[in-house]
């Protein structure tokens, strides 16, 4: 009888070393996949322009500069406002007060006064009329336009439909590819959005204002279009077709 026990106990072992034996060892063999990267591209009419204008004023002392510039600058903001309403989107976002000196060959800087800048900006809906409004501003005392860049609210909205159009071009890429292979796609493995590109349209720069420029006709203007590109990387699992 003991070793009829001990008979089943020897079976019993070596049946769990086979089983144990038989066992997968080592790394699963990768999932197939295809891998690809698409673009996608959405473009809008812009409904908002920012435009900043600078004031530069120029006097023996600082004090002068400053007092001068403050002059125009309020002009220039009551001529904006005049244009666009007391509710106007209007803030300063810089200003300066700094030395000059004169450079000549071979001898030291020598202090020739002081400047001072105040940098506005104009945030307007009225896109028909910022041209008036930097026309507006020059002829109140305005002598720079720094920048004029149109933008727009539901940026994301733009983005949105970017991010389809790269996802669907994204699948259809790789289902082209699969079928080239004689297999098909079959779930997604993971999803990679790149940052956004956002191509802003930008109006041209005008500098310094000549004085014939205020009789002359409004500024024209043009705001174009703005343009969104969004980047997606997809993993697709392939596997034989049915």
């Amino acid at each position: 009888m003991r070793n009829h026990a001990f008979a089943l106990l020897v079976a019993a072992t070596l049946a769990t070393v086979v089983f144990a034996e038989e066992e997968p060892t080592g790394p699963r063999p990768p999932t197939p996949q295809i891998r690809v990267t698409a673009t996608g591209k959405a473009s809008g009419a812009p409904d908002e322009a920012d435009v900043h204008i600078g004031v530069v004023s120029r006097a023996a002392t600082a004090a002068e500069a400053a007092e001068e510039n403050a002059g125009r600058v309020e002009r220039v903001l009551a001529a904006v406002r005049k244009r666009l309403g007391e509710k106007a989107d209007v803030k300063t976002v810089g200003y300066t007060v700094t030395p000059e000196f004169t450079y000549r060959e071979n001898e030291p800087p020598k202090p020739s006064g002081y400047s001072a800048s105040n940098l506005v900006r104009v945030r307007t809906a009225d896109l028909p009329g910022v041209g008036k409004v930097i026309d507006a501003a020059m002829g109140a005392g305005a002598n720079q336009v720094q920048s004029l860049e149109f933008r727009v609210k539901d940026e994301a909205a733009l983005r949105a439909e970017a991010l389809r159009q790269a996802v669907t071009r994204g699948r259809a890429e790789a289902e082209a590819i699969a079928s080239t292979l004689d297999v098909e796609v079959k779930r997604v493995l993971s999803v990679e959005v790149g940052p956004p590109e956002v191509r802003v349209p930008m109006g041209r720069m005008l500098g310094m204002a000549a004085p014939e420029a205020m009789s002359a006709p409004a500024t024209p203007i043009e705001a174009g279009k703005i343009e969104i590109d969004a980047q997606v990387t997809l993993t697709f699992e392939i596997g034989p077709r049915p």
